[in-house]
């Protein structure tokens, strides 16, 4: 089994900075991709940030301002959010597309996710 533990969410001033951290446990042969989506309250969940060896992907409203980084020797990503605004509040969810053995599919994973508050 698989878990993804996140951290380093909290509330800031607009202006400011947070840097949030997840990292995959348990079975793992390979990571395909792994980083982060977000849901504010009313909103469907949205794509903030993915990393992979073939794919680096933002959402049009944090390009520029928010940098997703990976350890793959500690199987962590890093997103470093920059000049956060209002509306960046939500809860922001660690996400992976992996395999746990080298035959096996790929599969989604996601963590339990974290807040994001982020004050006028």
């Amino acid at each position: 089994q698989v878990q993804l533990v996140e951290s380093g969410g909290g509330l800031v001033q607009a202006g400011g900075s947070l840097r949030l951290s997840c990292t995959a446990s348990g079975n793992i042969f390979t990571i395909n991709h792994m980083g982060w989506y977000r849901q504010a309250p009313g909103k469907e969940r949205e794509l903030v940030a993915l990393s992979g060896s073939t794919i680096a992907n933002y959402g049009d409203s944090v390009r520029s301002r928010f940098t997703n980084s990976r350890d793959n020797t500690k199987n962590t990503v890093y997103l470093q959010m920059n000049s956060l605004k209002p509306e960046d509040t939500a809860v922001y969810y660690c996400h992976a597309n992996l395999k746990e053995r080298q035959w096996s599919p790929n599969q989604r994973y996601w963590g339990q996710g974290t807040q994001v508050t982020v004050s006028s």
